[in-house]
């Protein structure tokens, strides 16, 4: 086991390793719902650009991407889940969220 820095203790399942227990089992939870037909093309920790790269007084200011833990299509419902688990919110994570809601309008965005 390893801790993160909101003292969240890591976890490895499957060879991949989670922030946190949370995290790892909701992953095992999605993996199940997939083998039963539930849910398809189960990706984990999918980027989402969410400012493009400019040019500001000479300088070129990087990208920035908002990362979430996991994406899948949600058969039952027909459209595309971008999920976050969250034990802890922090101020910049809630405005990578509000721009990805913005930008990203047509995935059902689920915190758990």
């Amino acid at each position: 086991m390893y801790r993160s820095k909101y003292n969240a203790k890591k976890i490895v399942i499957d060879g991949i390793k989670f922030d946190s227990q949370k995290e790892g089992k909701r992953y095992q939870e999605l993996k199940w719902l997939e083998t039963d037909g539930q849910i398809h093309s189960l990706e984990l920790q999918p980027k989402f650009e969410i400012v493009s790269r400019i040019k500001w007084n000479g300088k070129t200011l990087a990208k920035r991407s908002y990362k979430a833990d996991f994406k899948y299509y949600l058969v039952s419902a027909g459209m595309w889940v971008v999920e976050d688990v969250k034990g802890f919110l922090t101020p910049v994570y809630t405005l990578k969220r509000q721009i990805f809601l913005n930008l990203y309008p047509d995935y059902l965005f689920i915190e758990t």
